[in-house]
């Protein structure tokens, strides 16, 4: 009898461990939410030290002096380093560090460093994302082989993940805005440092917050995505337009490109995986836009746990006006004197090739804030599994929505000696968010005309 309770407790981990099946979080469990736990799944308390503060409700409202329209203003601007870790001093502080952060310092010991300041964790949503969250944490559940979610809807998931595929999902699903019209900038700097700028005007119409929201109003669609090159002249007028979708399962995203030269709309699957990023030289993957997107259809997922790491957090010095792009492009890596590293809790999420599927990373580690569910680092690794590319996200609170996004994603090549910025604008105007936006506008035939205005 003793030995079958073994055998039926150890297949009840098993399937725990199954993409698809999951044991429901119960209602004792979701009260934890708010409580103990923050609205979105963190740990509320501070750490044995307290280096990371208890949780308060973060910025849910925007700073005094600040209005509408214009670049945000930089809560922490007073403050000094803690300290700064270089090549000298690394060893000190080795643990805290992910393995890419440690290859950076390896590979520019001259002139990498991070600047640690001490930890804010300023992450804050809407009320109603908070409670859509509590009511998808009884009810969220992984579709057949963990490429889709149902039983939620505006909220995030899995506020209390019981694997990597969870962990995953709620980045994907996590709340930015209802709306956001941005202008953004890109480079990819050679080794000397030399780049040019690629432009873009991106209007996103994030379908899966939307308030008063429902699955069946869903249709299987998260998000509608429009992003136009507007610079350099010979990539001028390029438009790619996606519908991201829920249940992978059912259907891959939708995607279609307007090219000027042909004067026509295309049906672009590819845009997907392991293909180039839009105008990015080669430097990131299309799964790499926004740290990660798309299915996770090609990997297996596990969670690692948590860790306290030093992460980007709270840059606002990035999207400064006073700050220009030439002052974040230097050579090798963007200028270390300007971001902002922060201890905070993270769960780490490994992503390891499936046999038989097709991808150029073999293998991936996500650090994922627990406050917000915004991937701040990976790892990517070769086929060879060498360490090949280092991505962060240096984030804000964007205080007037409040959410957490990235104001610069940093994907640095090793093998190369080159990176990827992605999302500058401190010399453009600020994004809009929660603007009015209509399906319509992200249709082909929407496409098609504003590529021909």
């Amino acid at each position: 009898m003793g030995n079958r309770r073994l055998l039926l407790a150890a297949l009840a981990g098993l399937l725990l461990c199954l993409p698809g099946v999951r044991a429901a979080v119960s209602p004792q469990e979701a009260a934890r939410l708010g409580r103990d736990l923050t609205p979105m799944g963190g740990e509320k308390a501070a750490n044995a030290d307290g280096s990371i503060p208890a949780w308060d409700g973060g910025i849910a409202k925007p700073p005094p002096g600040w209005k509408k329209g214009q670049h945000y203003l930089d809560p922490f601007a007073e403050e000094s380093p803690l300290f700064v870790i270089t090549a000298a001093n690394v060893q000190r502080y080795a643990d805290r560090l992910t393995a890419g952060q440690k290859a950076l310092f390896e590979a520019y010991p001259d002139t990498y460093k991070m600047k640690v300041y001490p930890t804010h964790r300023t992450a804050a949503y809407p009320q109603r994302i908070y409670e859509a969250t509590r009511k998808a944490a009884v009810t969220a559940e992984l579709t057949e082989g963990g490429n889709g979610v149902r039983g939620a809807v505006i909220g995030v998931p899995f506020p209390i993940p019981s694997n990597g595929l969870e962990a995953i999902w709620n980045h994907i699903l996590r709340y930015r805005a209802d709306t956001a019209r941005r202008t953004v900038a890109q480079a990819a700097p050679t080794r000397s440092g030399d780049y040019t700028l690629v432009k873009f005007n991106d209007a996103s119409l994030f379908w899966y917050h939307q308030p008063g929201m429902t699955e069946d109003k869903l249709n299987n669609i998260i998000a509608f995505f429009k992003q136009k090159v507007v610079a350099p002249p010979r990539l001028a007028g390029n438009i790619l337009l996606v519908h991201e979708t829920l249940d992978q399962n059912k259907e891959h995203r939708k995607a279609w490109v307007y090219n000027p030269g042909q004067r026509r709309v295309r049906r672009a699957p590819n845009v997907a995986f392991d293909t180039p990023g839009t105008a990015s030289d080669g430097q990131r993957t299309s799964d790499q836009f926004d740290m990660y997107n798309g299915s996770p259809e090609r990997y297996d997922w596990k969670l690692l746990g948590k860790r306290e790491i030093y992460v980007p957090y709270n840059s606002y010095r990035l999207q400064d006006p006073k700050v220009k792009f030439k002052d974040i492009l230097t050579p090798h890596h963007i200028n270390q004197d300007l971001p902002r590293y922060e201890l905070h809790r993270v769960w780490v999420v490994e992503a390891t090739l499936k046999p038989g599927a097709r991808h150029i990373y073999k293998r991936r580690t996500f650090y994922i804030d627990e406050d917000s569910w915004q991937v701040l680092a990976v790892d990517q690794y070769d086929n060879r599994d060498q360490l090949w590319r280092v991505s962060e996200a240096h984030v804000i609170n964007y205080y007037d929505v409040p959410n957490l996004w990235s104001v610069l994603e940093v994907h640095t090549d090793l093998q190369s000696g080159r990176y990827l910025a992605m999302g500058l604008f401190s010399e453009y105007e600020p994004h809009r968010f929660n603007v009015p936006m209509n399906q319509k506008e992200f249709t082909p035939a929407a496409l098609r005309r504003e590529g021909r205005r």
